[in-house]
């Protein structure tokens, strides 16, 4: 694990169509700025690590278990482990902070993108 990184820098790994996630891996945590498209639905889904996020630009209707809320910047959402949630974005799309606790393992298998300038900081 490297002490220092530049998210800025770091390659994309596209999670889901539509979304890209620049991550940090440490021991014990996942930090990772996540751009999604417009329009995108990331469909119901659930994981074994707690997640903390917040939006940064645009918009969000975010579903955690069967709650809802319209999310914009300094929206924030906490989920605990295994719990369903699904989000969709807004018409502009949205860039949001996450982290996740175990790290996100799973993506470590994501092939990393060619190198593109971040949608933030706005």
């Amino acid at each position: 694990m490297n002490r220092f990184a530049d998210l800025l820098t770091t390659r994309p790994q596209e999670i889901w169509g539509g979304v890209i996630a620049r991550a940090i891996h440490g021991d014990r945590v996942t930090l990772s700025v996540v751009e999604l498209d417009p329009n995108t639905v990331i469909p119901e889904h659930s994981h074994d690590n707690e997640q903390v996020g917040m939006v940064v630009v645009g918009s969000l209707l975010f579903r955690i278990e069967d709650e809802s809320r319209a999310l914009r910047a300094g929206g924030a959402w906490c989920i605990p482990a295994s719990t369903p949630h699904e989000v969709t974005t807004g018409s502009l799309g949205a860039v949001v902070i996450e982290v996740f606790s175990p790290p996100r393992t799973d993506w470590h298998g994501i092939e990393a993108q060619e190198e593109r300038r971040p949608r933030w900081p706005a």
